[in-house]
């Protein structure tokens, strides 16, 4: 894997910040004197190249800041960094993202000092990934108005990201992975038409999972089913969340695009297998770790026109304003059959309540 920045803050007199190569990779990045260094000079070309629709041999500086290590995340970097890598051969450009590519590990703080170091580096665009990754970097460029593209952003107007989906306004704009909490409800109803209580796992600090929780009690409220809401910010408390969960005698359990469950969620997909209860989530990347069920888009492909929206941006001249926020076809149900086996599921049923079924086993792995 490319490598990948993790900054660690560190409080000195001067409250200086020392950056450290994560993922197994001990070669460490320039640092920010080295970086800067002619840095000018090079934004300066790329922005005049860019007005022109870009030229063969130009160089484009792209910050890439993700939330946190995750498998979902994961996926979206990675494509990412594939799509960038191939626009740049079929242009004849080249983007620039190994040495300003970092991972925020769920931090604000570092998240605010990785804002700062990629202003002052002078990136011609900056692709966070996750919402709150997505609201830092657009503080730190409110002045600067560099071009940020996000990823994975759930509810863009409702984290105040955009004005307009069709027209964001400012110099943002990116792809959502928003979550048709109704389509979930569907399959939970459709594996067991007699369900009386719902668990709702997720963080509640999570801009994305604020609407998802609000559609579902919704739908429970209407359809006489009651529930049982658990949050956590930690792994240690989502494993105890998890655990009251099962202790109450939910019948299934709903997570949306919750980064922080994500996390969690190889430390705690046993709990529910055990108690027989399914784990129906925002992601396909939740079964890869252990849930029952993942629904959503496909993230590899999130990640590939995020990357796309960039390379727009940057050769064609395209203004983030003037530029729809993409959001992916979802009806993809992704089903863990080691799990579903256990708790002894037929999950057939989803054949008529999607686009595409996909099976898969747990990669502890997984990235």
């Amino acid at each position: 894997m490319m490598k990948r920045k993790v900054m660690t803050m560190i409080l000195a007199a001067a409250m200086t910040a020392a950056m450290v190569s994560g993922c197994g990779n001990s070669e460490n990045a320039a640092d920010g004197a080295e970086v800067q260094s002619g840095s000018g000079t090079a934004a300066d070309a790329s922005a005049a190249e860019n007005k022109d629709g870009g030229s063969e041999g130009a160089v484009y500086k792209v910050g890439i800041v993700q939330y946190v290590d995750d498998a979902s995340l994961n996926q979206i970097e990675k494509a990412i960094e594939a799509e960038l890598d191939a626009k740049g051969a079929e242009l004849g450009v080249t983007f620039d993202y190994a040495e300003y590519t970092y991972n925020g590990q769920a931090d604000s703080s570092t998240l605010n000092q990785i804002a700062t170091d990629l202003v002052a580096e002078q990136v011609d665009v900056i692709i966070p990934i996750a919402t709150p990754a997505a609201m830092i970097m657009q503080n730190a460029t409110e002045d600067n108005q560099i071009p940020i593209v996000f990823s994975a952003v759930s509810d863009p107007v409702g984290a105040g990201l955009v004005t307009d989906l069709e027209a964001p306004g400012a110099n943002i704009t990116g792809t959502s992975d928003a979550l048709d909490t109704a389509a979930v409800m569907k399959l939970i109803t459709a594996a067991d038409p007699d369900i009386k209580k719902l668990g709702l796992l997720y963080d509640k600090s999570q801009d994305s999972s604020t609407k998802s929780i609000a559609d579902a009690i919704a739908f429970c409220e209407e359809n006489g089913i009651e529930y049982v809401e658990k949050t956590g910010t930690t792994n240690a408390e989502l494993s105890a969340a998890a655990d009251a969960l099962a202790a109450a005698g939910v019948d299934a359990i709903f997570t949306p695009t919750d980064n922080t469950v994500m996390t969690a969620e190889l430390a705690i997909f046993e709990k529910f297998t055990e108690a027989g209860i399914p784990h129906y989530t925002g992601a396909d990347s939740f079964a890869l770790n252990g849930a029952f069920c993942g629904y959503g888009v496909n993230y590899e492909e999130l990640g590939t026109a995020t990357a796309d929206m960039a390379v727009e941006i940057l050769t064609e001249g395209k203004t983030p304003a003037e530029m729809a926020v993409r959001t992916l076809d979802n009806g993809i149900v992704t089903v863990n059959t080691e799990t579903a086996e256990a708790i002894g599921l037929d999950y057939s049923c989803f054949m008529d309540l999607c686009a595409e079924l996909k099976e898969v086993t747990t990669a502890a792995e997984f990235e």
